[in-house]
This record gives C-alpha cells, sequence and structure tokens, in this order.
C-alpha cells in the first residue's frame, strides 16, 4: 500500500545520520524477546531497500562512566560491569546481560552521544541512533524491562551540559512508559518529558496525574491509551497535546524514544498503529524540530519486536527524515476498530498540564 505525504516542512540539504555498530550484536540474550536479530533485521532491510547509501554513517563512541553518572549512581554501574566480567546473568526478572553486554550498553548510550554532537553541531539535521540494549526503563539505581542503561535521558542530560541550550523534549512513543526517563526529570523544568502507552500495562506507571513535582511541574506529561487505540488517536494526542505544549516549551533539541512495539502486529503489546502511522509521527516531529528548534532531531531505538515490524517502522523513519514523498506499508492498517474516549482523555490531560493554562 503506496501512501503519499505532502505535510514536510521542505529543506533541500536534507542530512540524516544513522549511528550503528556491530558490538550492539554482541549483547547476546538468547531467545529473548531483545536480541540482536533485531537490529540485525533492520540493518538488511535498511540495505537491501537502498535507504542506507542516503544517510550519513557515523560510528558509535562509548559513553563514559562520568557520562553514565548523570543519571546512574556509581555503584550501579561498577555491578553492571561486574556482571558482565562474571558471563552475565539476569539483573531482574525482565533483563539479561552476557559478557559482552557493559561493552554494548556503553556503545548504546555513547551511540546517543555521537548522534547529539552531530546535530548541534551542525554535521546533519536529524539523527537515528540503531542502538541496543534499549534504555528508557532505566533507574538511577535499577535495569528493568530490558534496559540497562538510560541512554536517552543520558544524552539529554549530555546535551544541556555540553551545549548552549536549556530546554530538551523528549517524545517517547514506545508502548510501555518510560519509567526511568520520567524519574530522572520529573523535577527538572529544563526537560519536557511527553510519553504517550499503552496503560495499564508494565511498568504500571504513567498515569495522567503525574505531571512532575516542584520545579518540573507541568514538564512531565503522560498520555495513556487502553489497549485498541491506534493512528487516530497516536495522532490526536500529537496535535491535541503535544503539538500545543512544545511550542510553549520552546525546546532547542528534540530527542525521541522510538519504541515501534505499539503496531498491531506485535504481540508483546494490543496496540493498533501501522507502519503509515509511525511515518505520521515522525513527520509531526520533523515538522516541530523544524519549526522550534532548527531542526534538531534525534531518534533512539527502544522496543519493536515483530522484526518485519520493526525494519519497516525504522525504514519508513527514516524516508520521512529524508523527505521521501512515499511510504509503502505492505502490512496495512489494523481492522475491525471500534475504540472510543480519546475526547474525554484530552479534555483530561489539558486540565493537568499547566502548559495550557499559561
Amino acid at each position: 500500500m503506496a501512501i503519499l505525504f505532502h505535510q514536510l516542512w521542505y529543506n533541500e540539504d536534507m542530512r540524516t545520520s544513522l549511528i550503528y555498530d556491530p558490538i550492539y550484536l554482541e549483547h547476546t540474550t538468547g531467545n529473548h524477546p531483545e536480541n540482536p536479530q533485531r537490529v540485525a533485521a533492520i540493518m538488511s532491510h535498511l540495505e537491501e531497500s537502498g535507504v542506507k547509501k542516503k544517510l550519513i554513517l557515523l560510528p558509535p563512541r562509548p559513553a563514559s562512566v562520568e557520562e553514565l553518572k548523570m543519571v546512574h549512581d556509581a555503584d550501579y554501574i561498577s555491578r553492571i560491569k561486574s556482571v558482565a566480567e562474571r558471563g552475565g546473568d539476569w539483573l531482574d526478572p525482565d533483563t539479561v546481560m552476557g559478557p559482552k553486554s557493559y561493552k554494548a550498553a556503553l556503545y548504546a548510550a555513547g551511540g546517543l552521544l555521537t548522534a547529539v554532537e552531530a546535530v548541534m553541531e551542525e554535521e546533519v539535521n536529524s539523527s537515528f541512533a540503531l542502538v541496543r540494549p534499549p534504555g528508557h526503563h532505566a533507574t538511577r539505581t535499577q535495569a528493568m524491562g530490558f534496559c540497562i542503561f538510560n541512554n536517552v535521558a543520558i544524552a539529554a542530560k549530555f546535551a544541556l551540559a555540553n551545549f548552549n541550550i536549556d530546554r530538551v523534549l523528549i517524545v517517547d512513543f514506545d508502548v510501555h512508559h518510560g519509567n526511568g526517563t520520567q524519574e530522572a526529570f520529573y523535577t527538572n523544568p529544563k526537560v519536557l518529558y511527553f510519553s504517550i502507552h499503552q496503560y495499564p500495562f508494565y511498568p504500571g506507571t504513567g498515569w495522567i496525574n503525574e505531571v512532575g513535582s516542584g520545579k518540573g511541574e507541568g514538564y512531565t506529561v503522560n498520555f495513556p491509551m487502553p489497549a485498541g487505540w491506534g493512528d487516530e488517536e497516536y495522532l490526536r494526542a500529537f496535535n491535541e497535546i503535544l503539538i500545543p505544549v512544545a511550542r510553549r516549551f520552546q525546546p532547542q533539541l528534540i530527542l525521541v524514544s522510538a519504541g515501534f512495539d505499539p503496531h498491531w502486529a506485535d504481540n508483546i503489546a494490543m496496540m493498533q498503529v501501522s507502519i503509515t502511522g509511525f511515518a505520521q509521527m515522525v513527520i509531526t516531529l520533523k515538522n516541530l524540530a523544524s519549526e522550534l528548534c532548527k531542526e534538531r532531531l534525534v531518534f533512539t531505538l527502544e522496543g519493536g519486536y515483530n522484526l518485519q515490524v520493526v525494519a519497516s517502522a525504522v525504514k519508513a523513519t527514516f524516508d520521512m527524515l529524508l523527505e521521501e514523498p512515499e511510504i509503502v506499508d505492505t502490512l496495512g492498517k489494523a481492522t475491525g476498530r471500534k475504540p472510543e474516549g480519546v475526547e474525554e482523555r484530552i479534555k483530561k490531560i489539558k486540565q493537568m498540564q499547566h502548559l495550557f493554562q499559561q
């Protein structure tokens, strides 16, 4: 199914980078849903489709321990290193490490830093860090939900510390709430965290009344969704909640935790997003970056466990960043949808958020 888009801000010199290294394949997890086949399938599809040759390929660097400590406790970092040196182990019931997982996790966090550097130094307009392990569940002292270090939170702290900016927007459309990212910035008015996710669902956080505290009150925006919502509801959330709060906040950099597990064919959850829906979300984010922050836009891979879906969705993301006019969505949209209640959910979220009342 070919879909044409004409909503993009036009730029003749669109430069987009891909951050990737084979080290990400060495985070071995056995038959775990979060396994090396995910990024291998994506890279194969980018190669076979011809998209890869249109991208600027940038090698990641490892994050330093000092950079990790912007988000994580030193004892926690040491513990993760020790587990890898012992050959790996389960960190919690969902999260497993192999002997090279610590190194891969350093390069996952560092891949985001490489992407931020490239965007902030104007080497590229946008970047996608194709990294693993993912990160948005990792808290200051705990690995959870397949995540070891919180890549996107480290990237936001790094950007604020190393470039002349004081406002970062993090958009998280993984099907699971990014509890670790929310925790990292819950009292921080310099980071606006917007998460759209299935609820109730793992990890049990992300209700509409979680809005931040202290100086950070109003700078956490959660849009919890019941199972069964899809493209239309996601786009309404973006258009009626995300865009207005982003314009109020005026970010100088947009980071995106891109989880493709809300797709209707991904069995880990129960949402109904299509590849076309993901592409439309990317368009919205690209337009926001063009309007608000000199096109500075960085994506990082979080979830997405159906190999065909995650490969097609990452390609669609690059197609939109490269301003390709057509998306081929061979899987199409979910059928038999009759979701209700989005109007009331939007109304309640607006009532909770002070950024709508300024």
